[in-house]
């Protein structure tokens, strides 16, 4: 796992330094290579940072849905946030995709945002654990990779296929002791991870370029109107507990959807998408530590057990 996330290090850090360039790549002395580019500690930091924020939204997410329907709090927190980020693009002027670059945008925002997330924070509500969703949405290098896989130029090796297997076992036995419950939520989970996987590897194929500002800001402000729409068809729209509804709601604005989402469409820009997808490995360990200081929130033997299973498969199917 931690290779994967040294591979995203090094590739932000490599296209850091090819832009500060004006020419070709060339051999430097040692004297002049060892010191790091300005940034450039910023740059290796945003691997680990998009990580423990990514990992906090599940956190936010139950506590969250215990004061609100679940696609209430997302029209929410797509909405806010969608609008903090579109007055900000406004105000430094940054350019807004038009056109076709629009519509791809709104097809990867639809994926990766309503779909992802409303079929998520419904599982939440159904009952699953933060740290079995998060595992499931852990399988996300899994996919994209598989999908890579079918385009042209691309090959999955044996090892590789054999994580995928025992990632799949992994889920399996996470969420076993649960499927008598909720087999609804598992099937959520399953096209939450779908759409982020789809989605990834949608924007990537077709704005890669896309301005982190005003793409996220549209991608948000396009997925709250079907997310709202469906809200008033199938919930009722109320609050129970506005004092942890308002808290998550603020965290999940602020932190999850502009802090995270501006450093996950930034590294889609500097970096592969399947290698920045190798981050997902480290989500689900860091959420079930954090759900279990934070809100006492346990797992059985069976789903730790899954999750030790699922992160050994990823990290296998990772590996070069």
């Amino acid at each position: 796992m931690a290779a994967g996330t040294g591979r995203v290090d090094t590739e932000l850090v490599g296209t850091e330094r090819r832009a500060a360039g004006s020419g070709p790549a060339t051999a430097r002395p040692a004297s002049e290579t060892a010191a790091p580019p300005a940034g450039g500690r910023a740059v290796r930091a945003v691997p680990g940072v998009f990580v423990l924020l990514w990992s906090s939204a599940f956190i936010a997410g139950v506590i969250g849905v215990d004061a609100a329907p679940p696609l209430l709090l997302i029209f929410a927190r797509f909405g806010l946030a969608g609008l903090l980020l579109a007055a900000f693009a406004v105000a430094v002027r940054a350019p807004w995709p038009r056109g076709r670059a629009l519509a791809h945008v709104a097809v990867s925002g639809l994926l990766i945002q309503a779909v992802q997330f409303g079929a998520l924070y419904t599982a939440m509500d159904m009952g699953l654990p933060a740290a079995v969703v998060a595992l499931v949405q852990g399988l996300n290098p899994v996919v994209i990779a598989a999908l890579s896989a079918l385009l042209p130029g691309q090959r999955v090796t044996a090892r590789q296929w054999a994580g995928f297997a025992l990632g799949g076992a992994g889920v399996v036995l996470a969420v076993a002791g649960r499927l008598a419950f909720s087999p609804l939520g598992v099937a959520l989970c399953a096209a939450g991870l779908l759409g982020l996987s789809l989605g990834t590897l949608y924007q990537q194929r077709f704005v890669p370029a896309m301005d982190v500002r005003t793409g996220t800001a549209a991608q948000f402000l396009i997925a709250a109107v079907p997310v709202g729409v469906l809200s008033l068809l199938t919930e009722t729209p109320r609050v129970t507990d506005w004092a942890p509804f308002g808290a998550s709601l603020g965290w999940m604005v602020l932190v999850n959807s502009i802090g995270a989402f501006v450093l996950l469409n930034l590294m889609l820009r500097r970096a592969p998408a399947a290698r920045v997808a190798t981050l997902f490995f480290l989500i689900p360990s860091v959420t079930a530590v954090m759900a279990w200081l934070t809100i006492g929130q346990s797992l059985n033997a069976m789903a730790v057990a899954g999750l030790v299973l699922g992160g050994a498969g990823v990290a296998l199917a990772a590996r070069r």
